[in-house]
């Protein structure tokens, strides 16, 4: 345990709780008002608390209890990632949850965020008043915090590895980057929606643009009637979502990168999040049919005034050639517009088409450090790795790396003609 720890440590008066919930650390203030911190290893012991906390705090939907505990289900306990849930109180209300979890990697145990690699956004919930609940400051609280980890043989860990925490969660600014972080390799983009999509469309998109659209979508129409679909049938939202892990995957494949849906638990939480009743008010799963061909699918999120584009994909037949994938984006920015929505959130990734529509970029930010000699080589590799590829992205050697990726993918698929299949 480093210094600053052990020193914040000294100052924690730890009391006994039931099982399962590590032992409130009374954090003496001049304020009454005393800090009260817990840390929860069973998502369900919080559930009441975490959804009752999310309607009002500043947070993502990838910190929405809905979200992690079906990635915890699926995702986390087959990988044996312990949850971490730190929760802070000031009297009897919570003004900051946490939602991170022990990974072990090697020799090393690592504290993480819940969600891994299926977050876009990693980030903590916070009271829309946190600064004022923390007049110290996060680097002052976020020792404490890592003490009454230390403190638990559960929660105790060598090495801290954040990743893609974005500078502001919701109106305010990200608290979290008072650490020693630094960037991403890659940024995320939104656009800001006006009430009218014809005025969006054109101030977007020129003349000459706006009439190639026309052009290729009435070629589409030519294939068969192109039309927006939501499904809204369990039978119908399964097969779509089939479907979109069928066309992801070659797109993968294409492009030379690991498959998204290949790991364990990561195509069956997808799925429930599809298809589930329970998740319909946050999850959206729509396509673009031309004819009797799904020639675009995607599966978004709408969480409060945004529209989060997250996994898109397009059938590679005979409408390919003529952009099924840009036609859904433009449907796609239309529903959000109709539903009321004040922003489309094309998250992570540095692909082009999302330049084209996006008003900001929003940099995201990486943390790792040691507390123990064999958390060490973790933190090191997960700084000199981002420090690197950050490196390689903004020089000219990303297109090289790209396009051997994608040979690369060619080269496997005439290794393996079985996997071309439906």
């Amino acid at each position: 345990m480093s210094r600053i720890v052990a020193q914040a440590a000294e100052s924690i008066v730890y009391a006994r709780e039931p099982a399962g919930i590590l032992a409130h650390a009374e954090i003496p203030r001049p304020d009454p008002a005393r800090i009260t911190l817990s840390v929860h290893h069973d998502l369900a012991s919080v559930e009441q608390d975490w959804r009752r906390f999310e309607q009002t705090a500043d947070c993502t939907p990838f910190q929405t209890f809905d979200w992690l505990s079906a990635w915890q289900r699926h995702v986390g306990a087959a990988r044996g990632i312990t949850p971490a849930v730190v929760i802070a109180r000031q009297g009897e209300e919570m003004f900051l949850l946490l939602p991170l979890g022990i990974q072990r990697r090697g020799i090393a145990r690592c504290l993480v965020f819940l969600g891994d690699v299926l977050c876009d956004y990693n980030a903590p919930l916070l009271a829309p008043d946190f600064a004022a609940r923390a007049p110290a400051g996060f680097v002052a609280l976020w020792h404490e915090i890592a003490a009454h980890l230390q403190a638990d043989s559960t929660s105790r860990y060598d090495a801290v590895v954040f990743d893609k925490m974005p500078a502001k969660v919701g109106h305010q600014p990200n608290p979290m980057l008072a650490l020693n972080v630094t960037l991403n390799p890659s940024g995320a983009y939104e656009t800001q929606l006006p009430a009218d999509w014809d005025q969006y469309y054109a101030s977007k998109r020129s003349s000459s643009t706006r009439r190639r659209d026309r052009t290729k979508l009435k070629r589409l129409g030519e294939l068969g009637a192109v039309k927006f679909v939501n499904p809204d049938t369990s039978a119908e939202l399964a097969l779509t979502f089939d479907l979109l892990v069928q066309q992801k995957s070659k797109a993968f494949a294409r492009m030379g990168v690991p498959n998204l849906f290949a790991p364990v638990g990561h195509a069956a939480f997808y799925r429930e999040l599809a298809t589930s009743p329970r998740y319909r008010s946050l999850v959206h799963l729509s396509r673009l049919d031309v004819g009797s061909t799904w020639a675009a699918l995607n599966l978004g999120i709408t969480f409060r005034d945004c529209y989060f584009h997250i996994l898109a994909s397009y059938d590679d037949g005979e409408t390919s050639r003529f952009g099924p994938g840009a036609a859904h984006l433009r449907e796609l920015l239309r529903y959000a517009i109709a539903r009321g929505s004040d922003r489309f959130d094309f998250t992570i990734g540095d692909e082009p088409y999302k330049r084209d529509w996006c008003d900001t970029e929003q940099p995201l930010y990486d943390y790792a450090a040691a507390t123990t000699l064999r958390g060490i080589p973790v933190a090191v590799m997960a700084f000199g790795w981002g420090r690197a590829k950050r490196a390689i992205k903004k020089s000219a050697m990303w297109d090289t790396v790209q396009r051997m990726r994608a040979a690369a993918g060619s080269l496997r698929k005439l290794e393996k003609p079985e996997d071309s299949k439906d």
